[in-house]
């Protein structure tokens, strides 16, 4: 009888109640669960529970009866925000904000941080409407202020769903005078707040604004709020800083609004109150009590790579940064902080302890992860000015013998004869390079050990103190085959100017390994190796290709376009949505500058050769790291030219970091790059929008290059660095 109940509850389980695929998404958020932790708990793959979500699919016996028992238990702990029931005698008028293209699906209920619910319009289907100028943001039926909630006492939760409102608002002022904060998706609050203070408590309270973790471990982002001058001049803060508070970073300790958050208990962090002001209380058991501001007119959006962000409208502004936390991560400071932050964010550096005797758990490593402290560099991977290096003489240079010098190619040679004749330089640039590079590489995750004539293991990361002067690049292994080249015309891969090296020096695990894979012995002396070692950087690599590739897709460029298709969709594909092509910029430079803060150097602060500095106290101070990426892409990039080389004949003429530049007689790529059949080379340059393939960087005249070289005395200048526009100058030069 047992076998036939068992039998009637398995049909029944096959038959599970499940909400829609929007509901699934908001409990899982709203419990801060991931998609990659739900999938390791039902033993399904990731992609299979984002389509659950999506309403792609639908999920099947056993993991349907599983899925649904957690998702009513969700549904327990987070019932749906009701909506509040409109008044008799008091009906409260409901603004109507412009939507953006980024906006909710037409009909999608919307709830302001003071609980009530409303529906944004549906957007118009046939144009967009027209961009406002710069700073005027839109006009707004007046609105009644519902009544606010009653705080909730300090150290307890919100019975509304986390975060309903998004990560971040920006706040400015309207015509009336009235504070607005514009939220991702449309939404428009109105902000009680009279003074910072009171805007930091107001966000903490009732705004709903902040982020869901990114990983098990970790915390949920704080909510940003970003300030407009309007908002500046309305809370007594400068809409610019003077030049010393700009040296400085930060507004001087006597300034009204330092004071007015001193009496109020709130604390701000070592860097103060500037361009990325974080303003907290300590904790409560879990609950964090923190805001960060970002204020663009104090130069918060660098216009290198947030481009004229900082003079958006409002709401256009909230949807350029909704679309990056939501693809990337809430901002945590410039791209190079946000780069470095995601890494943590996805690997914590401790978590929760099983349960012990009395029921408690506690804090513990975090497999995988970096670990809560610093740990020192080896001697040879240390930057010159480290505490390590103080007992070198004053005026000591370290050589390649002394220090592990791993960086990006800047190599480039005078043309050949025959390459004189082509008509064109055609430059090819790889996406995501450095990203590419990180993908699937080990790194060290503990301190170094020091080894003395070590056998080389290519799957140890380390520095490695090795003779590779032998490797011959006219003879080396392309596969499983030897072939025949022009090593003249060849950057060396074990160097960044692309010189042959002449003796031991240190490198990176990457570069060791390729020597061998060229077909040349190799016999190190010495190494520091990292035998506590994983693959840190999968995660991050991930997220920023992800947030890269769906950014793109929405520009037109997909990433099963046809070649011809590719290089069409890549012509003036930032003109579609310049504020989309602004999340594209801010990726890219989130990924370099996050790997360059792995190394990051002194920032004055007084500092002298042999003392430390700040960032020496961060765990993710790794500077081994770093050099294992750029080795790591540098090799990428010359396998791929060795490759193009044995198969085409040609050699390239200049190379920058991770583009490339070849002497042809065609306009583009196509009339170079070796396709058959739509099909590239094997393990050679691929068109393409992944991280890894290459697209068109520009094209100039060989007679352009020839006369700019001419007209520099420098035969050897590197022509990869114009190529996009053809536009030199001679500070570019150093002149």
């Amino acid at each position: 009888m047992s076998e036939l109940f068992d039998a009637v509850d398995a049909l029944l389980a096959s038959r599970a109640a499940l909400p829609p695929p929007e509901e699934r998404r908001r409990l899982r958020r709203a419990h801060g669960l991931t998609v990659d932790e739900i999938a390791q708990a039902l033993k399904v793959r990731r992609a299979t529970v984002s389509g659950w979500e999506s309403g792609k699919t639908e999920p099947r016996p056993p993991e349907r009866d599983a899925y649904a028992r957690l998702l009513e238990g969700l549904a327990g702990l987070y019932p749906p925000a009701p909506s509040s029931p409109p008044s008799e005698t008091a009906p409260v008028p409901t603004p109507q904000p412009r939507p953006l293209p980024a906006d909710p699906a037409p009909g999608a209920a919307v709830t302001t941080g003071h609980g009530t619910t409303r529906t944004p319009p549906a957007p118009p289907t046939a144009t967009p409407p027209p961009p406002r100028a710069a700073g005027h943001p839109p006009r707004r039926p007046p609105k009644k202020e519902p009544a606010p909630a009653t705080p909730p006492a300090p150290g307890t939760t919100q019975t509304s769903p986390k975060f309903e409102n998004g990560p971040l608002a920006v706040v400015d002022v309207d015509d009336d005078g009235q504070v607005l904060a514009y939220c991702v998706g449309g939404l428009v609050l109105d902000v009680p707040a009279k003074s910072v203070a009171g805007l930091v408590d107001w966000t903490l309270r009732e705004a709903g604004l902040g982020q869901p973790r990114l990983s098990g471990p970790g915390k949920d982002a704080d909510p940003l709020l970003v300030l407009t001058t309007a908002a500046l001049e309305r809370y007594g803060l400068p809409t610019a800083l003077t030049e010393d508070e700009r040296l400085t970073g930060r507004l001087p300790e006597g300034h009204k609004v330092l004071k007015q958050l001193a009496r109020a208990e709130w604390k701000l962090t070592k860097r103060g109150f500037g361009p990325w002001a974080r303003i907290y209380r300590a904790a409560q058991g879990s609950e964090r009590a923190c805001v960060q501001l970002c204020i663009p007119s104090w130069q918060a959006l660098d216009p290198r790579h947030w481009g004229r962000a900082g003079q958006l409208p409002p709401a256009e502004l909230a949807r350029l940064l909704g679309v990056y936390a939501a693809r990337v991560m809430t901002p945590r400071g410039s791209t190079a902080v946000t780069g470095l932050e995601l890494m943590t964010a996805l690997h914590p550096p401790t978590r929760a302890s099983a349960p012990d005797g009395n029921g408690k758990r506690h804090s513990e490593h975090n497999p995988g992860s970096l670990g809560r402290e610093p740990v020192d560099p080896a001697p040879c991977e240390a930057p010159d000015g480290h505490p390590l290096l103080a007992d070198l003489p004053r005026f000591h240079v370290r050589g390649s013998g002394e220090k592990l010098f791993e960086e990006a190619y800047d190599w480039a040679r005078p043309l050949t004869d025959d390459e004189c004749l082509h008509r064109n330089l055609v430059g090819i640039d790889v996406n995501m390079a450095f990203a590419a590079g990180a993908n699937g590489l080990t790194v060290g995750l503990g301190a170094p050990t020091h080894v003395e004539e070590p056998d080389f293991d290519p799957k140890l990361p380390g520095s490695w103190l090795v003779d590779l002067s032998h490797v011959d690049l006219s003879r080396v292994k392309v596969g499983t085959q030897w072939a025949q080249l022009d090593g003249a015309l060849l950057p060396s891969p074990f160097t960044p100017k692309g010189e042959r090296p002449d003796g031991p020096s240190w490198y990176a695990t990457p570069t060791v390994a390729y020597a061998v894979e060229l077909g040349y012995e190799v016999r190190p002396s010495r190494a520091w190796v990292r035998h506590e070692n994983g693959r840190y950087l999968d995660a991050w690599y991930n997220r920023l290709r992800d947030a890269y590739l769906a950014t793109m897709a929405d520009l037109g460029v997909r990433a099963d376009l046809a070649p011809e298709e590719f290089l069409a969709a890549m012509e003036g594909y930032r003109d579609r949505d310049p504020e989309l092509a602004i999340v594209v910029s801010a990726v890219k430079a989130t990924v370099k500058g996050g790997l360059g803060k792995l190394r990051e150097r002194p920032r004055g602060e007084g500092w002298r050769p042999g003392q430390p500095w700040r960032a020496l106290s961060r765990p993710t101070w790794r500077p081994d790291v770093r050099a294992a990426v750029i080795s790591r892409t540098r090799v990428n990039l010359h396998r791929k030219i060795v490759k193009h080389a044995a198969f085409t004949g040609q050699y390239p003429i200049a190379v920058l970091s991770d583009c490339v530049v070849y002497a042809v007689n065609g306009e583009g790529p196509l009339d170079f790059l070796p396709y058959r059949d739509g099909k590239p080379l094997p393990g050679g340059f691929k068109l393409g929008v992944n991280p890894g393939l290459v697209k068109h960087e520009g094209t100039q005249t060989t007679l352009w290059g020839e006369g700019v070289r001419e007209q520099f005395g420098a035969p050897e200048l590197n022509l990869a660095r114009y190529i996009k526009d053809g536009t030199v100058t001679d500070q570019d030069n150093g002149e």
